[in-house]
């Protein structure tokens, strides 16, 4: 069978099955098996029971939930009140004054929930009513939560980038050590958005903090040294060797647990509570990372993805380019599908096209964190912006407005990215030789 044709009714049939409604790694599932029996004449069954089993069984997949269970038991702690209280007296004077606790708080509690919809909630929980009894502008209240709480992407440890870690076959201790100082430049960039917005608005002019010495910005900032230790105990164990990724993720939640019963925040409820959440969330992506397991195969019984990295190669793209192709690509898919799924979905396909290009398998991981964090504040499926919609009852679409800057930000940072690759590279060439994948 012709391939574009075979290419034209996969695709076909999944975009029916994600419009009905189908869950996504059912559909996936269903894909793969129609692949299969249509186009490569072998039962399906048995080759996608194989096949699911032994993805689920990895062992670079035991720190998902790990890492999912540390950012929950944060959740029900009370870090955002202690972020809050801790940045405020740092931040107070600088230009765009206490909006920068939003940046700042998203980078310390994204740097070890792993995710963007927690660290969205957590963080906005204890600032947007801070900052509106302040008179901070709304639009700059709620945008600079949405782009900032994408941090929890990129910053390790990341869910998205274990995912991506395990269906590519990559070190997840060195993608998550890459994600650390693109993180931080796009932290740095936010912030320097939000103080010249703050210099160039009119009628900007929130209510005057007190003045604090230099001592009690020092004892202030004591709330911050918890976050900070479990920040060094989580990546400078996995960057020194000291622990595997899912060793990480063991300390990480024993830190956490720590943390939360120094607060007196950890109960027996608190304990189920967050561990039911994690149960159902690891439950989930482990659902769709073995359907797309199942899609991989089905697309290496095809010959689709050599086909596609043929046609690319003839095309003479250069890897500039194929990048703009998948940045529009992934804007496209963010806008209707959350960040795992639109890796789940495509992984398979572009991977050989990627390698073909020359393009750096680490480096690209986090290029893909990056394009997925700008879905998270893209509309009409955004979850960034359904979170804040659930928090502050605004429109969605006119927090999407609010959002854009930051959007265009992160926009910005993949060109970074792109004319600098060392942002990413860098760190993890200096990992410890002795650091293993896991």
């Amino acid at each position: 069978m012709d391939y574009g044709l075979m290419l034209a009714i996969l695709l076909g049939f999944m975009f029916l099955l994600l419009a009905g409604g189908v869950w996504i790694a059912l559909s996936l599932l269903a894909v793969a098996a129609v692949g299969i029996e249509l186009f490569a004449g072998r039962p399906a069954g048995a080759s996608i029971a194989t096949t699911i089993w032994s993805s689920s069984s990895s062992w670079m997949l035991t720190s998902l939930p790990m890492f999912i269970w540390m950012g929950d038991i944060l959740f029900h702690s009370k870090l955002s009140e202690d972020l809050f209280r801790g940045l405020s007296p740092l931040m107070s004077r600088l230009p765009g004054g206490l909006l920068h606790t939003n940046v700042m708080g998203c980078t310390l509690f994204g740097s070890v929930s792993g995710s963007s919809a927690a660290t969205l909630t957590t963080v906005g929980k204890m600032t947007i009513p801070e900052l509106k009894k302040r008179n901070y502008p709304e639009d700059l209240v709620v945008g600079t939560l949405a782009g900032p709480a994408t941090l929890g992407l990129m910053i390790p440890p990341s869910i998205i980038m274990i995912v991506y870690g395990v269906m590519t076959n990559e070190s997840i201790a060195a993608i998550n050590l890459a994600g650390v100082i693109p993180g931080l430049v796009l932290a740095a960039m936010f912030s320097a958005y939000v103080a010249v917005k703050a210099k160039f608005t009119p009628g900007f002019a929130p209510a005057v903090e007190p003045n604090y010495t230099f001592f009690e910005k020092l004892y202030a900032s004591r709330r911050l040294i918890p976050v900070i230790l479990l920040l060094v105990l989580v990546i400078g164990s996995m960057f020194t060797g000291y622990a595997t990724a899912t060793e990480a993720a063991a300390l990480g939640v024993a830190g956490a647990f720590g943390l939360a019963w120094s607060q007196g925040t950890l109960t027996w409820r608190t304990f189920m509570d967050g561990l039911m959440s994690a149960t159902r969330t690891s439950a989930m992506i482990a659902f769709i990372l073995a359907a797309s397991a199942a899609l991989t195969l089905a697309m290496g019984f095809t010959g689709l993805p050599g086909m596609l990295a043929d046609w690319v190669a003839s095309l003479n793209l250069n890897a500039y380019t194929l990048l703009m192709a998948l940045l529009v690509l992934y804007i496209v898919l963010g806008c209707f599908l959350d960040g795992i799924s639109c890796v789940a979905l495509t992984i398979a396909i572009i991977e050989p096209m990627v390698r073909g290009a020359g393009i750096d398998m680490i480096w690209f991981g986090i290029f893909v964190v990056l394009v997925v964090e700008l879905a998270q504040i893209t509309p009409p499926v955004g979850f960034n912006l359904f979170v804040l919609q659930s928090m502050t009852g605004y429109n969605m679409f006119r927090i999407a407005a609010w959002s854009f800057p930051m959007f265009l930000i992160m926009l910005i940072m993949v060109f970074v990215l792109i004319e600098f690759p060392g942002l990413a590279t860098w760190l993890p060439q200096q990992m410890s030789p002795a650091a293993p994948i896991g």
